[in-house]
């Protein structure tokens, strides 16, 4: 078989465990940031910060990132940023936008393969290359939107001890550049497959972090980092109708901005709602 029907055939049939070993193998992270579980990012300066185990179980706080922590979407800021570039195929611009129409109205929509699209422009780059473009890509076009008010109440989790963690359905390498500009101590968020070589496919490894897997991503990382039953999910900050799983497992929820339809749900179970947009 040659190396290319090779990768091809490991990419379709591959074992979860061999997609894994594959995308560690070629971890490239910003200066700061490391790898503490498989699923898992954290940055280096804040992880010493953490209670103490005997003060009782691990307080999380959890922070969902685009339309939450930012003002926008940094997926669909990519998608403009690639298309000015004409990075993306006019096919899979053309793609992309019939799928965001049919999001915007609420249709069940494939998490995965809109992923997929996009990536197809980083589609057999090196990693390390794709990475530092991404990071680049977050430093001019999102942190500007990073919300101040996001920046301190993560802020003010750290200051009581808590664990500060962002779960987004965002590509790591942004959520990883964005935990150096601000207090966001671990980060879970949507990886790519990638090649024995370390080129990156246009696949998602596992799941996207979207809807009820931030929750179930969310629950791995705290049992393998801090225990099982070692730890509560004491507040859970979100925007969107898909966070909805998210903010009900939380002691403390909060509506951020919301849309109309959690909105509804915020008001029905008492959520707080928080403007963060003055």
């Amino acid at each position: 078989m040659q190396a290319a029907e090779a990768v091809k055939a490991g990419s379709a049939g591959a074992p979860q465990a061999a997609l894994e070993a594959d995308y560690l193998r070629f971890d490239v992270l910003p200066a700061g940031i490391a790898r503490v579980t498989d699923e898992v990012i954290g940055a280096e300066r804040l992880m010493g910060g953490l209670a103490d185990a005997a003060c009782g179980p691990v307080r999380v706080a959890a922070f969902d990132f685009d339309g939450t922590s930012i003002d926008g979407n940094s997926p669909v800021t990519l998608v403009r940023y690639l298309g000015m570039r004409r990075r993306l195929s006019p096919g899979n611009l053309f793609l992309i936008l019939l799928w965001a129409g049919a999001y915007k109205v609420r249709l069940p929509q494939n998490e995965a393969w809109v992923r997929g699209r996009v990536f197809s422009a980083f589609k057999g780059k090196p990693v390390g290359k794709v990475n530092k473009y991404l990071w680049r890509f977050y430093d001019t076009e999102v942190d500007a939107r990073f919300r101040p008010a996001a920046g301190a109440e993560m802020q003010r989790h750290l200051d009581a001890g808590h664990a500060v963690v962002c779960v987004s359905a965002s590509f790591e390498p942004i959520i990883a550049k964005a935990m150096t500009r601000h207090p966001i101590q671990f980060g879970i968020a949507t990886r790519m497959q990638v090649t024995p070589e370390g080129t990156y496919l246009n696949r998602v490894l596992g799941k996207p972090t979207e809807g009820p897997a931030k929750l179930e991503a969310l629950a791995r990382f705290a049992d393998e980092r801090f225990g099982k039953g070692n730890w509560v999910l004491d507040s859970a900050y979100g925007d969107h109708h898909s966070d909805r799983a998210l903010l009900a497992a939380a002691e403390h929820a909060f509506a951020v901005c919301p849309d109309r339809p959690l909105t509804r749900t915020a008001r029905e179970r008492s959520y707080a709602v928080l403007d963060w947009e003055r």
